[in-house]
Parts: structure tokens; C-alpha cells; sequence
């Protein structure tokens, strides 16, 4: 009688350890290449690919920050945070704004062509930026707007995908509660930011960070459009390093180090946000 309880403990057990014991693998294959950047940046260029095959590779024996010295030195970092963080933070101010109200609409409100414009909008998702790229910088130069900020943001304030995540979320949300709010007097418009708004955290941060990403890693269409040497946005001033011989890779890695460092402490504030957010907006319909 004893034996069966054993054997299901025993049983849990093992399954437990094989559930943890291959997320930590699969989360070592994933972490190890940026474990390897910031190893490489801190070693001379000499070291870089040596010992490839070993576990050493990843072990800076002969640290040095000469990498990081030359990154400063060649990169005007001010400049190139201010002009990313600058069209990013347009972006999604407007985007959180814009596309937020118009999930909204398609989630709580019935009019003439609803369901005709939800499926347009689904159908967008699919239409990669290469498709349009040609077609969209040809007006931007027609309007004049190119190597100014106006092209880098006024083509990314809708996004389709963003309508389709605050319409889950919003879908969710119980009618009661807004009819409650339109009985206390509210109007649509002061329901949506009084009483939406506060309880739609998660999607809201999400939406953030997928366009922080997004953006911050963008580099065809700032290539396209920015031009001057002292509007380049992170990226660019990266891929500059590429351009010069001879190809320092210590340096490169230095400065994805450096370009990589404002991901990851967004991320790491705001997983739990994303998570949730992802959870319940990202496949209920």
C-alpha cells in the first residue's frame, strides 16, 4: 500500500527535474550567444575566435576595455541615444494613443463596416515592411520629409498589429462595467481613459515593448531616410563600424553590448507585464 504513493512521488519528482533541467539547457542555447558578445568585447582583437570549440570562449582570460575606449572615441553616444530615443518615444506615444482608441472602437462599439475593417486589419498583419518600403520612401521624398524625423515616425504611428492586440484585450472586457460607467454620466470618451485604461496595464506594456524592439532594432528604414551624419539612430552608428578597414570585431561587439543594454533592463521591468499581456490578449478571440 505504501509502494504506489512512493512511485507517484517518485514519479512527480522526476518529472519536475526533466521540466527544469531542460528549460535551464534550452535557456543556456539561448543566453550563450550574448554571454559570447559580451565575452568578446572585452577580449583583445587576437582573442576573439580563439578557442572557438572550447568552453573558453566564453571566459575573457585577457580582459580589456580597449574595445569599449574605441567605441566611445569613434561613437558620439549622446547624439545617437537622443536621436533614437527620441523617434521611438514618438512613436509610441502615438501608437499607445491612436491604436489603443481604434482596438477600442472595434472591440466595444457597432457601426457600418466593423467587421469589414477588423478583417482588412488582420489581413495587413501579413504584409511584410519590404512590400511597401519602395512605395513609402517615394512619399516621403515627394513630401519632402526625408532625413527628417517626420519619416522616421509618421509611417509607424498605425500599426495593424497593435489594433489587434488592444481589440483582444479589450473584447475581454465585461460590458457591465461600462454600462455601470455610462450610468454614472461618463461619455465613451471619458469611460475609455477613466475606466479602460487603468485596468489595461498588460496589453499597454505590451504593445511597449513589442515597438521598443521593434524600433530600436530597425535599421533598412533609418538607413533610407536619415542621411545626415549627426541624425544616425543606433543602429546605423553600429553598422559604421562594419564600413571601416580594418574591421575591428572587438569594437562591434562593444557597441552591440552598449545597444543591447537598454533592451534588456526594459525587459527586465517589464516581463511581468508582457507576460500577462501576451497571455491575455495574444490568442483569445
Amino acid at each position: 500500500m505504501t509502494r504506489k504513493p512512493q512511485s507517484k512521488k517518485a514519479s512527480a519528482f522526476l518529472s519536475k527535474f526533466l521540466f527544469y533541467a531542460g528549460n535551464i539547457v534550452i535557456g543556456v542555447i539561448f543566453v550563450s550567444p550574448l554571454i559570447w558578445m559580451i565575452s568578446a568585447s572585452l577580449k583583445p582583437e587576437a582573442d576573439i575566435f580563439a578557442n572557438m570549440s572550447s568552453i573558453m570562449t566564453f571566459v575573457p582570460t585577457n580582459a580589456t576595455l580597449s574595445n569599449y575606449l574605441e567605441v566611445f572615441s569613434r561613437m558620439n553616444l549622446p547624439v545617437v541615444f537622443k536621436n533614437t530615443l527620441l523617434y521611438i518615444g514618438l512613436i509610441l506615444i502615438f501608437d499607445l494613443i491612436v491604436n489603443s482608441i481604434c482596438g477600442y472602437a472595434l472591440a466595444k462599439f457597432d457601426f457600418k463596416g466593423k467587421g469589414l475593417i477588423l478583417n482588412l486589419v488582420i489581413a495587413l498583419m501579413v504584409l511584410p515592411m519590404e512590400a511597401i518600403m519602395l512605395p513609402l520612401y517615394i512619399e516621403m521624398s515627394q513630401l519632402g520629409w526625408v532625413n527628417t524625423l517626420q519619416a522616421l515616425v509618421v509611417p509607424f504611428i498605425a500599426k495593424c498589429f497593435s489594433i489587434y492586440m488592444f481589440r483582444q484585450f479589450f473584447y475581454d472586457i465585461p460590458n457591465d462595467l461600462l454600462e455601470a460607467a455610462a450610468i454614472d454620466g461618463c461619455s465613451p470618451i471619458r469611460t475609455f481613459f477613466n475606466v479602460v485604461v487603468p485596468i489595461s496595464k498588460t496589453v499597454y506594456a505590451t504593445v511597449f515593448i513589442l515597438d521598443f524592439v521593434s524600433h530600436w532594432n530597425d535599421f533598412m528604414w533609418p538607413f533610407l531616410v536619415m542621411t545626415g551624419e549627426n541624425k544616425r539612430t543606433i543602429q546605423l552608428a553600429v553598422q559604421s563600424f562594419f564600413g571601416t578597414q580594418p574591421v575591428h570585431y572587438g569594437a562591434i561587439m562593444a557597441a552591440l553590448v552598449i545597444s543591447a543594454i537598454p533592451m534588456i533592463i526594459m525587459f527586465i521591468f517589464m516581463q511581468k507585464y508582457y507576460v500577462e499581456g501576451i497571455a491575455s490578449s495574444g490568442i483569445k478571440g
